[in-house]
């Protein structure tokens, strides 16, 4: 395999082979992830869910993935990608039994909650990935990963639907998430036996620290606590949503015990975090050789906010926007809708190749103005549009909301190698804050306003992404016997 390019047809290479075994670990988390979402008219005609209550679900399904994808973030910094990853499949098959099972409201909302969970394999992959190639090809490995992973929540739109037709009966969506869930669990086994951390001989970096991320400066750790905050408000937000004010599948008086929670656990973290980088704070800086500015990931988080919070959100509204708007089946309407996250198979690894070939700032920029054009397209689609038509906008919106999710992770594990996990947690856990915040705001307006809403948010990415860095020079790492290995990014 040359430097430049990559022959993924060459499974006899083990750097190829684990990315293989990786997207597909992370294209299962995704379909066990959305499996509700293609399901919206027969779950919600067995619980006579109200269209407030389905809509409560949306939401509830991506905010455990915020804290999950910052925790599971640091897991697999400390315990390596096998191990995190197979554990987190067979925990993902288990919940989506457990959301099978559900007979009431309430437990079908807890369950769903508690799948957010299953999000954040995301994160895992991104660490396996940056391990495995090298920087020049790491933005196209990352986008294949990512593109032909996030597929998973077309190929649940496509898949559950007929499965439940296949199955028959009042019980056959339950069946047909059993299903989801037993590959799941059974794919979590295969891949703790099949997978390796590193390539034979290479070291596994870790942080000399874990319970909060590393930063260079005073002024870094400050804007690392104000980068903290917007978690907690999406999670405060969802509380809001969850109370009286909203569907009312919880009491004001439990809303603001979790209010509570959510103080203490902001606390917490911030705790950790001084714990962590009390010595660079005492000492004023960390030596300029283990040095990076979280400018550069703050701007990360900014744009995966809009990027992959936005597909968040579309991706679960999608199927039942288009069997209204159309007046379609729940068969036809997921085949439809799930052009947006096919187009995943292309968009992710060509905004990773674009990223890696033209420069991480230049690409991620273009990114954000064709995704604010793409939202305004899709924000003109009613009932007088051709089906087809309508589909070719939706694909071509997605293909730079998702170029620019590729671009993002193309520079995530170039930032500091033995942090990767919990820069690309936080990323991560920024694309479901931008998920929750779309999709509350999806629950007060309708789908057009709602497309140009997003596409007017495109903004903050766009001024985010000026103040961006070109990586360049050296990331300094330790190896276990305590000498310093430079590794060349640029």
């Amino acid at each position: 395999m040359s430097n430049q390019t990559l022959n993924v047809l060459d499974v006899k290479n083990p750097n190829i082979r684990t990315l293989h075994i990786t997207w597909v670990a992370f294209f299962l988390t995704f379909v066990v992830w959305f499996n509700h979402a293609p399901l919206s008219l027969v779950i919600s005609e067995t619980f006579n869910l109200s269209k407030a209550q389905w809509k409560a679900l949306l939401i509830l399904n991506v905010a455990l993935t915020i804290p999950a994808r910052v925790i599971v973030g640091m897991l697999v910094d400390k315990l390596g990608p096998r191990k995190t990853y197979s554990s987190l499949l067979m925990i993902a098959g288990g919940l989506c039994a457990w959301f099978a099972s559900a007979q009431t409201y309430e437990q079908l909302a807890i369950a769903r909650f508690a799948l957010g969970f299953t999000g954040a394999g995301f994160v895992i992959g991104i660490r396996m990935v940056g391990e495995w190639f090298p920087a020049r090809q790491v933005g196209l490995a990352e986008g294949i990963y990512g593109g032909w992973g996030n597929f998973g929540s077309a190929a649940a739109a496509i898949i559950l639907p007929s499965l439940v037709v296949a199955y028959g009966g009042e019980n056959g969506w339950r069946l047909a998430l059993y299903t989801t869930g037993a590959v799941a669990f059974l794919y979590g086994i295969f891949y703790g036996i099949v997978a390796r951390d590193t390539p034979e001989g290479a070291t596994y970096f870790k942080p000399k620290k874990s319970g909060g991320m590393e930063v260079s400066t005073r002024r870094d750790f400050y804007f690392l606590i104000l980068m903290t905050i917007p978690m907690y408000l999406a999670l405060g937000v969802l509380s809001w949503k969850l109370s009286p004010s909203g569907v009312n599948l919880i009491s004001t008086k439990v809303m603001y015990i979790l209010y509570g929670v959510l103080v203490v656990l902001f606390i917490f973290q911030v705790s950790q975090i001084y714990r962590v980088n009390k010595t660079m704070l005492k000492e004023g800086s960390v030596p300029e050789m283990f040095r990076f500015k979280f400018k550069q990931v703050a701007i990360l988080d900014l744009n995966y906010f809009v990027t992959f919070g936005s597909e968040l959100a579309v991706v679960s509204m999608l199927p039942l926007f288009f069997m209204e708007t159309f007046d379609l089946t729940p068969v036809q309407a997921g085949l439809f809708a799930s052009g947006f996250a096919f187009m995943n198979l292309v968009a992710r690894p060509a905004g990773g190749l674009i990223s890696d070939k033209f420069g991480r700032r230049k690409s991620m920029l273009i990114f954000m103005v064709g995704l604010a054009v793409g939202y305004m397209l899709m924000s003109q689609i009613d009932s007088t549009w051709a089906i087809p038509m309508a589909i070719v906008a939706t694909m071509l919106c997605s293909f730079f909301v998702q170029s620019g999710e590729g671009a993002v992770f193309a520079m995530v594990p170039l930032i500091q190698r033995r942090m990767t996990g919990q820069i690309a947690g936080m990323a991560g856990a920024y694309g479901n804050v931008g998920a929750v915040t779309f999709l509350t705001i999806f629950s007060f307006v309708d789908a057009s306003q709602f497309f140009m809403i997003i596409a007017s948010s495109s903004a903050i990415g766009f001024i985010a992404t000026l103040f961006l860095e070109e990586p360049k020079g050296h990331t300094a790492e330790v190896l276990p016997d305590g000498t310093v290995e430079l590794i060349k990014v640029d």
